[in-house]
């Protein structure tokens, strides 16, 4: 087995769009993706309302669509049976757009990090309804919109991005909002490629190791050939993170293990995620990062196993008596 991996083309991600009308920002996802180079595709665009207008337009281009009514169903029943044509299709995403349900907590729980909303407001500033009215009653020299993780609270989840639309003098709420519908499809397909991108960003990634590599007992970070090191203060280095190093394509992590044999089984039980990192020799093993599956307690765990093989056996030991409690 080489000791490079290179890395293969990656499929793009997978993405179901949830409507209730038009369809205006699903319109604008579904013709940024047909762009060669975006991370994303469209493969579902479903709906609560069987007359929504989007899903003859989604159907036109292609997109296979879903449309269930709410009525004469209870909320969980709804939630679960739009959940299980979100599954069937194959989405790894879900993007709402003008979606006008209140989502159950099991259904956003099911799809926690992975369902993004956009909201036509500076969140945190004028959540639910009306929000164009309400920032020009409020005086605010901008109205906006936000793009936003979907939490079980309403538009209150993490924010990947805004932009800040002027109000102008004599604005009406349809005059804002009008304008405001432009910036909402100029950032949802920005944000949501950079977020289905992020579990292969050499950036993120590189963050998620250094918070895991820091926690550990006395240690420190510094750049070593060109990679983020990681080692006991003054001491020994136990990881580091390598982003194209020699040409290689890809991001890993390298980690101390106890030699040649285990270096062979890892590669033998899994040799798209471990290698043998170029002049590191037998007891080091490469773990790829950038698959876009990546267990982070089993990183955690690897992290812990190699600081414990250089740590002095003093600080060692404290980390050992800390574990029992």
């Amino acid at each position: 087995m080489p000791d490079v991996i290179r890395q293969s083309a990656r499929e793009r991600a997978k993405v179901a769009v949830l409507i209730s009308g038009s369809g205006t920002n699903m319109a604008a996802l579904l013709y940024a993706s047909r762009a060669a180079d975006c991370p994303y595709e469209l493969v579902l665009v479903a709906s609560n309302n069987p007359q929504a207008g989007g899903l003859a337009l989604a159907a036109a281009e292609g997109v296979a669509t879903f449309a269930l009514p709410h009525k004469g169903m209870t909320r969980a029943e709804h939630d679960a049976a739009m959940d299980q044509a979100i599954r069937v299709s194959g989405a790894q995403y879900v993007a709402l757009a003008g979606y006008m349900r209140i989502l159950t907590d099991d259904f956003v729980q099911g799809w926690s990090g992975r369902m993004l909303n956009i909201h036509p407001s500076l969140l945190p500033k004028y959540k639910g309804l009306h929000t164009h009215q309400r920032a020009i009653e409020a005086g605010d020299s901008h109205g906006g919109v936000s793009v936003h993780l979907v939490t079980p609270e309403l538009d209150d989840g993490p924010i990947i991005g805004q932009t800040p639309v002027a109000i102008i003098p004599g604005d009406t709420a349809d005059s804002l909002a009008g304008r405001v519908l432009f910036a909402e499809h100029q950032l949802y397909a920005r944000c949501l490629a950079a977020w289905v991108t992020r579990e292969t960003s050499p950036e993120w990634l590189s963050a998620q190791v250094r918070a895991r590599a820091l926690a550990l007992p006395e240690a420190d970070e510094v750049n070593s050939h060109g990679m983020a090191c990681f080692g006991i203060v003054k001491g020994k280095k136990f990881a580091y993170v390598a982003a194209n190093h020699h040409a290689g394509g890809h991001v890993a992590l390298l980690v101390k293990i106890s030699g040649a044999d285990e270096q062979a089984g890892l590669i033998e039980q899994d040799w798209q995620r471990y290698f043998r990192p170029a002049y590191f020799g037998d007891n080091w093993i490469g773990i790829r990062l950038d698959l876009g599956d990546t267990d982070w307690d089993a990183i955690e765990g690897w992290l812990s196993r190699s600081w414990r093989s250089v740590a002095p056996r003093k600080l060692a030991h404290l980390m050992d008596l800390a574990d029992q409690f």
